[in-house]
């Protein structure tokens, strides 16, 4: 084959591919009157329903509302509606991006616990004051019972010193918190002293009466005994004074003689 079959050839063969792709383009669409009037008349209620002769004996009563009920007065009130909510998501949106600002201040706030850097040195020199004092119970006088009270007094303060630290709360509440923590653990720490006092004043009263109670049963036969030299030095004193050595006598109001001893 030389060159110009082939060209004709191929010219052909282009011709066939675009008739075909003509026909592959044709439009399939076929338009349906009455399909057409129904879709009219109920979006926008123009038109009439066709045909009317099967509306009337089948569907007489659509046929007379359809054209009122239609969707066109829906859509502009929707239309209406929406556009008057324009300025009210313009307000509820700045709100919210205020409200947004307001929060994030509000998390800060919460999440940085600024107060316990004001009151925490404070409350820890109160607590080792307290916790001193409650090692002071039992060799002031107190039973190990009394020191398991105050240990668990202790504990609950622990306890509410570090819930407040952990606590969302923003400052100034937490403030708050702190401030009544120091007061009630002031209390207990006074209430303690001043137990600490008893119970030493106790122990040295104790202690007291128990050294008087050793000294007077040790010191009984001595005093005895002083006082039995004594009685016999009198004794002896009186006898020399009388002039045959005797004891002298006395005599009572009834005239009787009585010996002096």
């Amino acid at each position: 084959m030389n060159k110009l079959s082939m060209r004709y050839i191929t010219t052909i063969v282009m011709c066939v591919v675009a008739v075909f792709e003509c026909l592959a383009q044709k439009p399939s669409y076929n338009h349906d009157a009455a399909k057409m009037n129904q879709i009219t008349v109920m979006e926008t209620g123009a038109g009439a329903l066709t045909p009317i002769a099967y509306y009337r004996l089948l569907h007489n009563n659509y046929q007379k509302s359809a054209a009122i009920k239609n969707k066109l007065e829906f859509r502009t009130a929707s239309g209406i509606g929406a556009y008057q909510q324009v300025e009210y998501a313009d307000s509820l949106a700045a709100y919210l991006e205020a409200r947004a600002k307001i929060e994030a201040l509000n998390m800060a706030d919460r999440q940085i616990d600024l107060a316990w850097k004001t009151e925490g040195s404070k409350i820890n020199d109160k607590m080792d004051a307290f916790h001193n004092n409650i090692n002071r119970i039992v060799p002031a006088g107190g039973t190990p019972k009394d020191r398991q009270r105050w240990d668990t007094y202790y504990k609950m303060f622990q306890t509410a010193i570090k819930a407040t630290r952990e606590a969302y709360m923003p400052n100034a509440q937490r403030k708050r918190e702190y401030l009544s923590i120091y007061a009630d653990l002031t209390k207990q720490n006074e209430i303690l002293v001043r137990q600490l006092v008893q119970f030493h004043n106790k122990s040295r009263t104790e202690q007291l009466l128990a050294n008087r109670n050793n000294y007077e049963t040790a010191n009984k036969k001595a005093v005895i005994a002083t006082a039995n030299g004594k009685w016999r030095e009198a004794g002896l004193s009186t006898r020399q004074g009388s002039p045959d050595g005797s004891l002298p006598s006395e005599s009572n109001d009834e005239g009787e003689e009585t010996v002096s001893r």
